[in-house]
Parts: C-alpha cells; structure tokens; sequence
C-alpha cells in the first residue's frame, strides 16, 4: 500500500453496523474494492490499525468478516491477502452471476412494484448523463446507484438477494474496479439495460431472464477477449 494513502474511517461507507469493527469493516473493504489496497497485497495489522486508529480486536474482525466475502485469503506462512482475480476465477464469477441475476431477473418483472421500476428508469438516465458527460465512462455505483443491485433488491427473493447483494457483491465490485479500463461495452450496457427495464415493464419474466443472461454473458466474453490481449 502507498504510505501517503491516509485510510480512515467513514459513516457513508454503509457498513451494516454502527460498531467499530463494522466500521473498520466497511472502511478496508473500500479501500479493497477500489485498489487502495492492491491485489495479492498482504495486511500488515500493526500498520492498518496505526491507520484506522483502532486496535487489533476490532481489525481482526473486520478481516474476518472480508474473509467470508471472498475479498481477503488467509496464506499459509503469509498471512491476510487481498486476493486476486484471476482470468479463471472471474469466469466462474461470471457463470454465476448469469444463472442467479438472470433469476432475478426473471422475479423482478413479476414482483417490482410501478414506483420501483420507474425508479429504476430514473437510475438509467443517471447512468447515461455520467456516461455523456464522462467520455464514455460507465459509472461505478454501488447500492442504490447499482442498476443491477436494484432489479435484484427487486426479485423479491431474500435468499438470491443474500447470495448476490452480500456474499458477492463486494467481490463483483472490486473486480468491476479492476476492469474499468475496458470501455468497449459501455455504451452496448446502456443500451442492454435499457432493454432490460422494457422486459420489466412488460412483465415478460421470459425475456427478462434471457436478456439477463445474455447481457452478463457478453460482459464476461468481452472481458476475456480484453484480458487476454492484455497478457
């Protein structure tokens, strides 16, 4: 880790308690997430808790709990590491994500409510406008922000929700972070998720689960072939 990096403790980082672990928690696994914190990078504890300004109980547990979310690997004669994303494991996260959001997906044209789905309208034209205003960037938005957190929040099904919004979702977005650099498929997203609110709207539970799956199977084809020319 850089040494001028300063890592400190935040309330807005939407940690899912107000505890010092939590807090430390919501703190590292930001840092974590947005590369701050590289990949393959041990945890030094004495330097994150000078850091944090907490002591090494409360670290402890937050590395724990960033064990349970795949972001940190315990090493064997190493230590806490941030883990790294192979092009191997980014496609087994992918088959994932298709089979479980194309679920949701698919529960989301059932269960959203009207206010709920132009809610999710109003997030794409947020989505556009930093797309238009940023040269072709997508925007990296977490929770309510997340264009696909919010049709799987709108699934209705707590289960798939736990699955992709808690024990994956971090995972998900970090490697979102590590992939920024490819912007061929931003605009091709924009346009995907605007089919995706259609199938939605017309409650065509059928199409939104096919145009899920192949939207997130295109993602994962497209990131490959940008990985492998980056090898």
């Amino acid at each position: 880790m850089n040494d001028a990096t300063k890592l400190e403790l935040d309330p807005r980082l939407g940690s899912d308690d107000n505890t010092l672990s939590g807090q430390t928690t919501a703190a590292l696994r930001e840092a974590i997430v947005k590369g701050d914190i590289r990949p393959g990078e041990k945890l030094n504890e004495p330097r994150l808790a000078e850091q944090f300004q907490v002591s090494r109980g409360p670290l402890r547990e937050a590395i724990r709990r960033l064990v349970a979310m795949r972001l940190v690997k315990h090493i064997p004669h190493v230590g806490a590491t941030v883990v790294t994303l192979e092009v191997g494991s980014i496609m087994e996260l992918y088959d994932v994500r298709e089979a479980l959001e194309g679920k949701a997906a698919a529960l989301a044209a059932k269960n959203m409510s009207d206010e709920d789905i132009a809610k999710l309208r109003k997030l794409l034209d947020i989505h556009k406008a930093h797309y238009d205003n940023n040269a072709g960037e997508y925007m990296q938005a977490e929770g309510d922000f997340d264009f696909h957190y919010q049709i799987i929040k709108g699934s209705g099904n707590s289960l798939l929700t736990h699955q992709l919004c808690d024990e994956l979702y971090h995972l998900i977005r970090m490697f979102r972070f590590q992939t920024s650099r490819f912007k061929a498929r931003s605009n091709r997203a924009l346009i995907e998720h605007e089919q995706l609110i259609y199938a939605i709207e017309q409650r065509d539970s059928e199409l939104a689960e096919m145009l899920m799956r192949k939207h997130i199977a295109r993602a994962k084809a497209s990131i490959k072939d940008s990985l492998s020319q980056s090898e």
